[in-house]
């Protein structure tokens, strides 16, 4: 069978990007469009490990936000609030021990990127912890976000993101609302507008293009985060599930997925992941933080590392940890969704 072209793979939607109109009701919380529930096939057998094995599984409908959380929307939050992030505090020696007395200060990681070729199994050749570097400061102290209100906020740790969608009324996504929110109505593509990274030549999200960590070409326009809207939406109509920046969910991470149901009957609904106690870095055994799935890659992916600019790829995310490539998106799932979805519920 002969591949589908792009134009043929993209399920059709309103135009308009009106989530009342696009789900067919006139209560669309503002900002957000009714994804229905269905069954899809999750992750994939062809990239990264944690990312197998495929396997089906069953969502109800929800609401989700359009794009990502922005600096405008995080901003509205802190001063309704007063929050503070926790790269705005600093850490508790307890909490990490062996920690040396120089490191204990507020902050979080940036990148930054190396002038010469470094091995890329090292991260820390362009990863730093950065003394005040936070949500308003998103390279360090002498950086703002005053032209970048319409950017996804970063340096957001999971209690943040947390702590916004309660504010807000919402949730943070499980890793299966994501992936199917993230597919469009492509159940098994590549990625989120199709089987082909650029099709035409063009670009449909924010990665890196060029020699990563050396060399970024901004083909596709943009060097660090770019505006929530400024590439395509996917089949759904929602902006930035791929590339910018990596999203929270609230599972733990596994470090693979469970098989595939072996009957049709058995297929898990609204599945919620993994296990705290199992979540845990083999590799830091002194200090002991439990690690989130986080989706969607982020304007860091390239070709020659981290492929993870796709709907099934997943990463593990301590939830302590902030980046300046990390943000996140809500959505509701409250009893106007269990009316549209015949009173299912998620739980």
């Amino acid at each position: 069978m002969r591949a589908l072209n792009v134009a043929e793979r993209m399920p059709r939607v309103n135009t308009t990007r009106d989530p009342g109109a696009q789900s067919g009701h006139d209560d669309a919380p503002a900002g957000m469009i009714f994804i229905s529930g269905g069954t899809f096939r999750m992750g994939s057998d062809r990239h990264y490990p944690e990312e197998a094995p495929v396997h089906r599984v069953t969502v109800d409908g929800f609401w989700i936000d359009q794009t990502p959380v922005t600096n405008r929307q995080f901003k509205e939050f802190v001063k309704a609030t007063g929050h503070v992030t926790l790269a705005e505090l600093i850490p508790d020696p307890k909490n990490y021990p062996g920690i040396l007395p120089r490191m204990i200060y507020a902050g979080s990681l940036t990148f930054t990127p190396p002038n010469r070729s470094v091995d890329l199994r090292d991260y820390s050749q362009w990863w730093s912890f950065l003394k005040g570097a936070d949500w308003r400061h998103p390279y360090g102290p002498g950086s703002n976000i005053n032209a970048l209100d319409n950017h996804p906020v970063v340096h957001v740790a999971f209690n943040d993101a947390l702590a916004y969608a309660q504010w807000a009324g919402k949730s943070l996504p499980t890793e299966a609302e994501w992936e199917y929110a993230a597919r469009g109505g492509l159940d098994g593509a590549e990625f989120a507008w199709g089987d082909e990274l650029t099709p035409g030549g063009r670009h449909m999200a924010n990665t890196w293009q060029g020699e990563f960590p050396l060399q970024n070409n901004n083909d596709d326009g943009f060097e660090r985060t770019s505006p929530v809207t400024a590439f395509p939406p996917n089949g759904y109509g929602v902006h930035d599930m791929i590339g910018n920046v990596w999203e929270w969910t609230t599972d733990w991470y596994a470090r693979k997925h469970e098989a595939d149901a072996p009957k049709a009957c058995c297929i898990p609904e609204n599945p919620r992941g993994g296990r705290e106690d199992g979540s845990y870095d083999p590799r830091t055994t002194n200090v002991r933080i439990p690690r989130k799935v986080i989706k969607g890659g982020s304007h860091l992916c390239a070709p020659n590392y981290c492929r993870r600019y796709r709907p099934a790829a997943r990463h593990a995310e301590p939830v302590d940890t902030s980046t300046n490539h990390l943000g996140f998106r809500c959505i509701r799932r409250d009893a106007s969704v269990a009316s549209h979805t015949g009173g299912r519920r998620n739980v």
